[in-house]
């Protein structure tokens, strides 16, 4: 299950040029207000009819410019959550649900009201109103409505863009079901690098109307070169990891590729596979094993590349047993340490440095 794209459209102050495929799973388009993020979610949903593309879900031709096709909104079978939930206030939850469900093809296989109810966590809700439900479930409920519609492509604009942190916090293990167990191609319109990190299967890179990068979340995040277009100080890649056991100590171990891992509590039953996000400013390099030091995560790994910015700062890809991250240090640092590709170091992890909203499920 994909949906390819490719798209040519001027705008006022930018001229879109891209393409791109989504893969079942959750794709993010990340990047600067303006870049053209929401125009291709609107042109994917036909609210908007490009100068010229393509765009194909499940095999279904949904836009052809060459070939004069152009399919309009009610027939692309497009699921699409903006930032505001947009439910029918006039009705309870579950008919809310139920119209979503009413629109979908009969013979087309999907989730179950059940279902969705039960991946949600709505049940409570189903009587009440949307005048009587907080940000988060208001927006819990408008995903499920989206996908009881039977969609061939899921479509979210910033949906937690209206959400305070807390909501943030109760909506993520949500959104991270869905991608883990509904199979659609996910489109995710966001600014939040740690959203992104936690979420997305596929990140497509938008600067000025392009794409610069596009591919697997864990091979961009940890790519040196496009850690600037990221942001530097939100710059960091997700390490794989699974709960090992609750120490009673209240620190979680976790089992990574290169090693066991320290952290503060993580509510996770053991055997519960994870991705921790690590920031590069959290990373510190050793050439040899640190010993009498406080920092409890150290693990072996190779340097694979190294980036010198515009500043004396350098951004440096490691691999700790086969999984990429990143430390950024100074130049200073890297030329005092010998730092090279293929150098065989030790990386310092900063546990206390890893907050909640960096831990997703995997």
């Amino acid at each position: 299950m994909t949906l390819e794209v490719r798209l040519t459209h001027r705008l006022p102050g930018v001229a879109l040029d891209l393409a791109f495929d989504a893969p079942a799973g959750l794709t993010t388009l990340f990047g600067r207000s303006g870049a053209g993020k929401t125009t291709v979610v609107n042109a994917v949903a036909g609210l908007l009819r490009p100068d010229a593309g393509r765009i194909v879900a499940e095999g279904t031709v949904l836009l052809d410019t060459d070939s004069g096709i152009c399919l309009p909104p009610h027939r692309r079978r497009v699921g699409y959550v903006f930032q505001d939930a947009r439910l029918f206030p006039h009705l309870t939850v579950r008919q809310n649900l139920l119209y979503g469900n009413r629109l979908a093809p009969v013979d087309e296989p999907g989730a179950t009201l059940d279902r969705i109810v039960e991946l949600l966590g709505i049940g409570p809700l189903l009587d009440r109103r949307p005048g009587a439900l907080s940000g988060g479930e208001k927006s819990r409920v408008a995903l499920g409505r989206a996908i009881l519609a039977k969609p061939r492509v899921l479509l979210m604009d910033e949906p937690l863009a209206a959400l305070d942190e807390a909501r943030k916090a109760e909506i993520l293990p949500y959104l991270e079901r869905l991608r883990d167990e509904i199979g659609l191609p996910m489109l995710y319109v966001s600014h939040s690098l740690a959203e992104v990190a936690r979420l997305a299967t596929t990140i497509v890179l938008i600067e000025a109307g392009r794409c610069t990068a596009a591919g697997p979340a864990a091979n961009i995040l940890s790519d040196p070169a496009l850690a600037p277009g990221m942001g530097l100080r939100e710059a960091g890649a997700i390490l794989p990891a699974r709960v090992a056991a609750q120490e009673d100590d209240g620190l979680t171990r976790l089992d990574t590729a290169a090693g066991p891992v320290w952290l503060p509590r993580v509510p996770a039953t053991p055997g519960t596979a994870l991705r921790v996000r690590i920031l590069a400013q959290d990373v510190m390099i050793a050439t040899r094993r640190p010993e009498a030091l406080s920092a409890l995560n150290v693990l072996p790994g190779r340097v694979v590349a190294l980036r010198e910015g515009e500043g004396p700062g350098v951004m440096v890809q490691l691999s700790l047993g086969g999984a990429p991250i990143l430390a950024r240090i100074t130049r200073r640092s890297a030329a005092a340490l010998g730092l090279a590709p293929g150098r065989e170091v030790y990386a310092v992890l900063k546990a206390v440095s890893v907050a909640a909203e960096s831990i997703g499920g995997g």
